[in-house]
């Protein structure tokens, strides 16, 4: 595999408007030959969609999810260009799909792993830097496997770094790639509020021996 250097990404960036990571992944996909990475990156049609991403998305559309039995639901918004978009099926099937992604991912609490304050990252470098299993190992060592983790952990957080629910061989940020470059505007998810049924109350613990004895009169 060719060694992809930094420099290397920007200039692919540059030309292509495509995102570090997708420039990154074409690159490596064409040994480093940047003329293919850039034909790869217009076949997923990535190219077009990075360049869009600057343009500004003021419509779009709000929705909601419930899931089966009522006990979790979704708030989401995504925008797009324009309100001819917003009413099309393909846009609202995508918005439909977002909201019920974050349904189904407990874990995911931001959009993308830019979003998350550096203070949550600090705390998962201070939580695994403490770690029983990195007792006694020299200190580069230790720092290289905490970075792997903590990336690992991040993407957790990351709506947009899930597998897709519907198609687990992509992202969710490479779905909304994929629609961007169908629909010939930016997309972007801006906000999501997930509910869960009695989150954040307190519940009173009751011993169910004692609770069948008080109602039978034995206490």
């Amino acid at each position: 595999m060719a060694q992809i250097s930094a420099k290397l990404v920007k200039e692919l960036r540059t030309q292509s408007g495509a995102g570090m990571m997708d420039c990154k992944k074409a690159l490596i996909e064409n040994d480093g030959d940047t003329t293919k990475a850039m034909e790869w990156l217009r076949q997923k049609g990535i190219a077009s969609a990075g360049k869009k991403q600057s343009r500004v998305a003021a419509e779009g559309l709000v929705d909601s999810y419930i899931h089966t039995g009522g006990r979790i639901g979704v708030l989401v918004e995504v925008n797009c260009e324009t309100d001819f978009v917003a009413r099309g099926d393909q846009f609202k099937e995508l918005v439909r799909d977002i909201a019920m992604q974050i349904a189904a991912c407990p874990n995911v609490e931001y959009i993308s792993v830019e979003d998350i304050p550096e203070t949550v990252a600090a705390k998962e470098k201070e939580i695994e830097m403490g770690r029983d299993d990195l007792a006694g190992k020299p200190d580069k060592i230790k720092e290289k496997i905490v970075e792997g983790r903590i990336g690992k952990r991040l993407k957790e957080l990351s709506l947009l770094d899930q597998p897709f629910i519907k198609d687990q061989s992509i992202t969710v940020a490479e779905l909304v790639t994929n629609t961007v470059a169908k629909l010939g505007e930016n997309i972007q998810v801006r906000r999501f509020y997930r509910f869960v049924l009695g989150e954040g109350i307190e519940k009173e613990e009751t011993n169910f021996a004692d609770e069948v004895a008080a109602q039978t009169g034995q206490k």
